[in-house]
């Protein structure tokens, strides 16, 4: 399945599990995401908020999404998680396309989003979507193993 064809659609409410296990394997791997194990899957799923969420489907299971949580001032902050065995055949660059349209049809002008500075991968999409660096966040993140870890903040005017 690991090359399967897939879509990028809007999120729903059948979604929320199948989004919920995809952030939990992601955290389970402790480098990309900010929440770490153990993640509470039903708590997740319950709490998921749909509206700006997309979501990369193949074979009929959920294997990525992303967030645009529209702020009232005009801009969105994005959230991404693609599993492990997708990461790297072009489910990214769709979400991240997705995103960026949905948020200009909605009316935002920026969209912007943090990354842990090691996330190489993450930090090349991104550029290549045209997000620059407008910051760096020194030792903000703790982690579980007592880490500090920087995050670096980018943004994209639209």
């Amino acid at each position: 399945m690991a090359d399967s064809p897939f879509q990028i659609r809007p999120a729903c409410d059948d979604d929320r599990r199948p989004l919920a296990l995809v952030f939990a394997a992601v955290a389970e791997e402790r480098d990309g995401i900010a929440t770490e194990p153990p993640v509470d899957i039903e708590a997740r799923a319950a709490s998921w908020t749909l509206d700006g969420t997309l979501v990369a489907v193949a074979g009929g299971e959920v294997v990525g999404s992303i967030h645009v949580g529209a702020s009232t001032h005009g801009f969105g902050e994005i959230g991404m998680a693609i599993a492990r065995e997708r990461r790297g055949r072009g489910v990214g660059s769709a979400l991240m396309a997705a995103a960026i349209d949905w948020a200009r049809a909605e009316g935002l002008h920026k969209l912007s989003l943090g990354v842990f500075a090691h996330n190489a991968a993450g930090i090349a999409l991104y550029r290549k979507y045209g997000f620059v660096e407008e910051g760096r966040r020194v030792k903000h993140y703790r982690r579980q193993s007592g880490e500090l870890w920087d995050s670096i903040e980018m943004g994209l005017l639209l």
